[in-house]
């Protein structure tokens, strides 16, 4: 994992915002970030688990899934791809509730946007914004705390992904 201070964070009730640095082109910090998900995201953070998750993705366009495949193909999607623009900017829906449960409805998820901002030939400023906690109910405040830690830990595992895929 990278170190956890390459992750700076700042929230307000109900948004988080991460800044990171990639090591990596914005075509290539991107690439990592969409085609390569399963490599970085924590596979405890799954309805599958460790044990049994068998693909997790991103379907690369707008109206996409993303989603993940478990025991016995079981597919569950848990977010919608709603902007697809790389290598500059991926939003999509958060369509899981506080309580892990699929949340079908799109005014009742969250949702992260992410930009890739070119800072040199090798260095991309990362910029990920969960926000519109709020649709998620009385438990809001509390899921936006939990996914503050969450999103650290995922951006930490990104960034060292990154790293490794330009070696």
């Amino acid at each position: 994992m990278a170190d956890p201070d390459e992750v700076s964070q700042e929230f307000d009730r109900f948004s988080v915002r991460s800044k990171l640095f990639a090591p990596a082109s914005a075509e290539r910090a991107f690439a990592v970030f969409t085609g390569s998900l399963a490599d970085w995201w924590v596979r405890e953070y799954t309805w599958s688990g460790p044990a049994a998750l068998a693909e997790l993705g991103v379907e690369p366009r707008a109206g996409g899934m993303l989603y993940e495949i478990g025991p016995y193909g079981f597919r569950g999607d848990w977010g919608r791809v709603l902007t697809w623009d790389p290598p500059r900017r991926l939003v999509f829906s958060w369509q899981l509730g506080p309580d892990r449960v699929p949340v079908p409805d799109p005014a009742r998820a969250s949702e992260v946007e992410v930009l890739f901002l070119p800072e040199g030939p090798e260095r991309t400023r990362v910029e990920v914004e969960h926000r519109y906690f709020d649709r998620h109910g009385a438990a809001a405040e509390g899921y936006r705390k939990a996914l503050t830690a969450g999103w650290h830990e995922l951006l930490c595992r990104y960034l060292a992904t990154v790293a490794r895929s330009g070696s």
